[in-house]
């Protein structure tokens, strides 16, 4: 039975096919959801770790900090053994935006290096 069709009056194999579907296209509404809000979640990740690396650059402080990384994976780690999620995913996960965290810290340091010290510094202040 394709998507588009209806099940035949009285074939249990249709009607339960359908059903099949029906709980198929309520799952995926779910991850489609659940995409979304990951999207988001990285968009305001990334903003804060933005101004991380600005910071750092204003302060000659390097890009990567790897007792952090190795804190952090460990406790991402724990986190997903207690959400019961595989632990090696989650530290393949945090270790691809560890990579892009610092990949865009050193594109700040090196933007901050071109265009001498005293450019691009704020007065305000950088939360993070």
């Amino acid at each position: 039975m394709s998507e588009g069709t209806a099940p035949l009056a009285g074939d249990a194999t249709s009607v339960a096919d359908e059903e099949a579907r029906e709980r198929l296209i309520y799952l995926r509404g779910s991850i489609d959801n659940l995409d979304a809000a990951l999207v988001h979640l990285l968009a305001e990740r990334f903003k804060c770790t933005q101004q991380v690396g600005e910071l750092k650059a204003r302060h000659n402080l390097p890009p990567a900090d790897p007792a952090r990384e190795a804190t952090q994976i460990a406790r991402l780690r724990k986190l997903a053994e207690d959400a019961k999620l595989d632990p090696a995913f989650a530290e393949k996960f945090l270790n691809f935006i560890i990579g892009e965290v610092v990949r865009h810290h050193k594109a700040i340091a090196d933007q901050g290096a071109t265009r001498g010290d005293a450019a691009g510094r704020r007065d305000e202040p950088v939360g993070s």
